[in-house]
């Protein structure tokens, strides 16, 4: 029953609600993703600022990214061309693309509608713009329980299963001590709470996405001859061109699809969570950040991995289903033994980053549905608990139920967001005309969008703010 639900909801109706919605709001908001991309480079270089007493724009990245950029990057992207083919590759390209406006609209509402908790720091998302926005509280609640369940909770024992394989594959750790050992290293991050996962953040991730490009791009190198007849073969084979791969049509649409929200999470509703929590000038410059991070998951990483399996000669002689298994033996067979070593240590930042980042999704959301600090306290203890268990237990059936509730996630996100459009395209209207205007970096001004429920404290009047309707 599990599995014909899942068939069905994330085999047709997330397609259509990714590409469909994605498509919607990049053709409304006239190519966002594309006429900011420019400038997405120097509102990077722009959240390089720091605040004393919240996270800074980079560091929201950095949080994202940490997410973004975790199992799905390798093994997922290894289950869809394998049993995709190569087309399944582009059809993560184009989630990706309408993802990118999904991701900028999602992101800054989430700004937009952050709050100030009683510690002083930011904290919002989906549950937020949805009660805030909408009005509707108990539709937040939906929104927050699902998120607990799918980062907070399955995700990690997913997550704990990949990297603990991987280890025992590349090194002969026994799973159990290595989901000990990722259980211990989490629990010392939980005790710094949001400050300190950014911290790890901050070191980890460019650690491990510059030295992961930097391995795949040499491969790729290596082999650059066969490189454009590659990228012909992934185009042909998606639009049903190529007679080897025509046959799997279907498969690499929905396994691209599938993989690529799996794997850049835009529209799903997680990165507005950390986006949130970033002190930026204007709500849509988060929006432009983050929008960059799906490009960089998609276009740049994703793409570097498929092109490692696909180019290795490895690719269709045999698979057993474990995308891991199939990375490491891509690289080694072009590197020499210690290709393996690479991408399982790689794929052990790529998790405990993502770990990370998914403990404090469900956090900020059992907070939103009314968690104190006893049930936090609990909430750390069966996070911890399920990264030991998925370690030594086969997650097949969390993997179906994960894939099952993503997509719920998907439905009551890019619902909320279809709803909130307008108020998405008022802030995106009102960044653009500063710019026109020649401000370098525009400011959100709060006076004019009286009308909207905003919290005073996240967004604090302007002192020669005066009251213009631009709705």
């Amino acid at each position: 029953m599990l599995g014909v639900l899942n068939d069905f909801l994330s085999g047709k109706v997330l397609i259509v609600l990714i590409v469909g919605l994605g498509g919607y709001f990049t053709l409304r908001s006239r190519f966002v993703q594309l006429r900011h991309f420019p400038h997405m480079f120097s509102v990077f270089a722009d959240s390089l600022r720091s605040s004393s007493s919240q996270l800074s724009s980079f560091q929201a990245l950095m949080l994202s990214l940490a997410g973004r950029v975790g199992a799905g990057n390798i093994a997922g992207v290894g289950v869809a061309v394998t049993l995709g083919g190569p087309g399944a590759v582009f059809w993560m390209w184009v989630t990706a693309l309408v993802g990118m406006a999904s991701s900028f609209f999602e992101c800054s509402l989430a700004q937009l509608y952050k709050r100030c908790d009683d510690d002083g720091q930011y904290r919002g998302g989906p549950s937020f713009y949805i009660q805030h926005g909408l009005g509707k509280r108990w539709l937040g609640m939906v929104m927050a329980a699902l998120l607990l369940l799918t980062f907070g909770f399955a995700f990690n024992g997913l997550q704990s299963h990949a990297v603990t394989t991987s280890l025992n594959d590349a090194f002969g750790f026994d799973v159990k001590y290595s989901g000990l050992a990722l259980a211990v290293l989490m629990a010392l991050v939980f005790i710094g709470g949001i400050k300190r996962i950014a911290k790890v953040a901050d070191l980890l991730v460019p650690v491990k996405t510059l030295a992961y490009i930097a391995v795949t791009l040499y491969v790729i190198v290596l082999q650059f001859d066969h490189v454009p007849m590659m990228l012909a073969t992934i185009v042909k084979s998606a639009l049903g061109l190529d007679p080897v791969f025509g046959g799997l049509v279907g498969s690499a649409i929905v396994l691209g699809v599938k993989r690529g929200v799996f794997a850049n999470e835009a529209g799903l509703g997680s990165a507005p969570n950390v986006a949130a929590v970033a002190e930026v000038r204007h709500p849509v410059a988060q929006g432009v950040v983050q929008a960059f991070s799906v490009f960089l998951d998609t276009f740049v990483i994703c793409t570097c991995t498929a092109l490692l399996i696909l180019l290795s000669g490895v690719y269709g002689t045999s698979f057993d289903g474990n995308g891991i298994v199939l990375a490491q033996d891509s690289l080694a067979a072009v590197v020499g033994p210690w290709g393996k070593v690479f991408i399982s240590v790689a794929l052990a930042l790529f998790v405990f980053t993502s770990m990370l980042y998914n403990y404090y999704l469900g956090e900020n959301n059992l907070r939103f549905l009314g968690g104190g600090k006893k049930t936090i306290i609990a909430y750390r203890v069966i996070v911890l608990a399920l990264v030991v268990w998925g370690a030594i237990e086969n997650l097949e059936t969390v993997f179906a139920f994960a894939d099952l509730t993503m997509t719920l996630l998907a439905l009551v996100n890019l619902t909320a967001l279809f709803l909130l459009f307008k108020v998405g395209l008022r802030l995106l209207r009102d960044y653009d005309d500063q710019r026109a205007a020649g401000v370098k970096t525009p400011v959100f001004d709060p006076a004019q969008y009286a009308d909207l429920d905003l919290d005073a404290r996240a967004w604090p009047p302007k002192a020669d703010s005066h009251t213009v309707d631009r709705s």
